[in-house]
């Protein structure tokens, strides 16, 4: 049995911060951590401050550097600090700083520098945790909530405004994930772009090493860890492009999901939609420039009120500029509670439905025709069903359930999980066919 993982703590400072401590060794021995009394023994300290006059700073910052003495490895909290660019003035070489009141944020530090092994024999909860998905790929949420305010949605009413998790607990999570047989990180959030904004960047630290909380800086940490990173949610700002680069590189799937919901200006300004049609199809310009590869999904919302013939033919040529690679659609309805119930005009039931059918028309023609050039291509392929002769599976450019497949009809030997290279031999609207490449 491989050995425990050992922690030693010291906790300084008045009886909110020993409540603070408790808090903490009970989340590690809960874990399975082993708590020892020496640093020799220690595989890393903890060290609870006290920040509150200038005595407890100094015997605070005295008890780290007799902990980085005794052991080097060391991670901070309490009310000290608060103050962390004091604290990393004084002893620049702590593995992680946070303030007071903060077990999961400490946790975090602690499963990023000292991950606890698994034991199936006295670990209730798998590595990676309980999944309702298939066991290689994982959703991996970054954030909370939204700031935003489409007319036609209440999920800031249901969730609030944007609430990022810290970097370094992404990070870890994924990388769990990874090491529990995850081959596909589908990163989500109500506004991927957005992360971090909240936090105003903050710098964080993962593996000793600072990381800005914030999309470029995570989509490249997370390209680090040898598995296929998918981008879901996405607006199309400007930040966004610096993010294209990593795709070219290989570095992140170079696919992104962004939701445009439509192109007339005036249906955008009614939705609330911080987005312009002519600057959009710009920026994908400019996107597939970087990244030749590029695959964009979105979906878009028919029959909104006040969609003029006018309004749906300017969505009509959006798609046929923009040339999407996947397209979802919805006819408009009203959710209660939301600021778009108010607005006059609205477009009758069967109007809706015509609109919807006429869109999803038009982008079959687009999706066959990409589809088209797929074959007598090479490509890798994340098999996601078998059944001993037949497979499943997906191209860089196939979200789990929402876009197309690949289907393999010699497929004896492989297995969900399994990436192959597969030569393309036939399409239609949506899928793929192909055999394997065996070397």
């Amino acid at each position: 049995m491989t050995a425990l993982p050992k922690v030693g703590f010291v906790s300084l400072g008045c009886p909110k911060a020993t409540v603070d401590s408790e808090r903490i060794l009970t989340q590690l021995r809960a874990e399975g951590y082993l708590i020892v009394s020496s640093y020799q023994d220690a595989d890393l300290v903890v060290v609870n401050t006290c920040g509150f006059i200038d005595a407890a700073v100094d015997e605070s910052l005295q008890a780290i550097g007799e902990a980085l003495r005794e052991n080097g490895r060391v991670i901070v909290t309490g009310c000290l600090g608060a103050r962390e660019s004091l604290v990393r003035q004084a002893h620049p070489s702590v593995l992680a700083v946070t303030g007071p009141h903060a077990t999961e944020e400490v946790m975090g530090h602690v499963h990023a520098h000292l991950p606890k092994p698994h034991d199936p024999y006295t670990d209730l909860i798998p590595p990676g945790g309980l999944k309702l998905t298939p066991r290689h790929y994982a959703y991996l949420k970054i954030s909370e909530g939204c700031n935003h305010r489409c007319s036609f949605c209440i999920i800031p009413q249901l969730r609030g405004d944007l609430v990022s998790r810290p970097v370094h607990e992404v990070l870890t999570e994924a990388e769990a994930l990874v090491r529990a047989g995850v081959k596909e990180l589908l990163v989500i959030s109500q506004d991927t772009s957005a992360y971090g904004v909240d936090l105003k960047y903050r710098l964080g630290f993962w593996h000793g090493r600072p990381v800005k909380t914030r999309m470029l800086e995570l989509a490249r940490e997370l390209g680090g860890l040898g598995v296929w990173v998918r981008l879901h949610y996405v607006y199309p700002y400007p930040s966004m492009d610096e993010v294209i680069p990593l795709m070219a590189e290989g570095r992140i799937l170079p696919y992104l999901d962004v939701p445009f919901q439509h192109a007339s200006p005036a249906i955008l300004k009614a939705m609330r939609r911080p987005a312009a049609a002519e600057d959009t199809l710009r920026r994908i310009e400019r996107w597939r420039e970087i990244c030749p590869d590029l695959a964009l999904r979105s979906t878009f919302i028919v029959g909104f009120p006040g969609e003029t013939e006018a309004d749906f033919e300017l969505l009509l040529d959006f798609l046929r500029e923009a040339r999407l690679d996947r397209v979802g659609c919805f006819a408009y309805s009203p959710v209660q509670g939301a600021a778009a119930n108010e607005l006059p005009n609205p477009v009758d039931e069967a109007v809706k439905q015509e609109r919807l059918a006429r869109l999803m028309e038009v982008q079959a023609v687009i999706s066959a025709e990409k589809l088209r050039r797929r074959r007598g291509t090479e490509m890798t392929v994340l098999i996601d069903a078998a059944d001993g002769r037949r497979a499943i599976g997906r191209t860089y450019a196939d979200a789990p359930e929402i876009d197309g497949v690949v289907h393999i009809a010699q497929g004896a030997g492989l297995k969900p999980g399994d990436l192959v290279r597969v030569k393309v031999t036939r399409s239609d609207d949506h899928d793929l066919w192909g055999k394997p490449i065996h070397a």
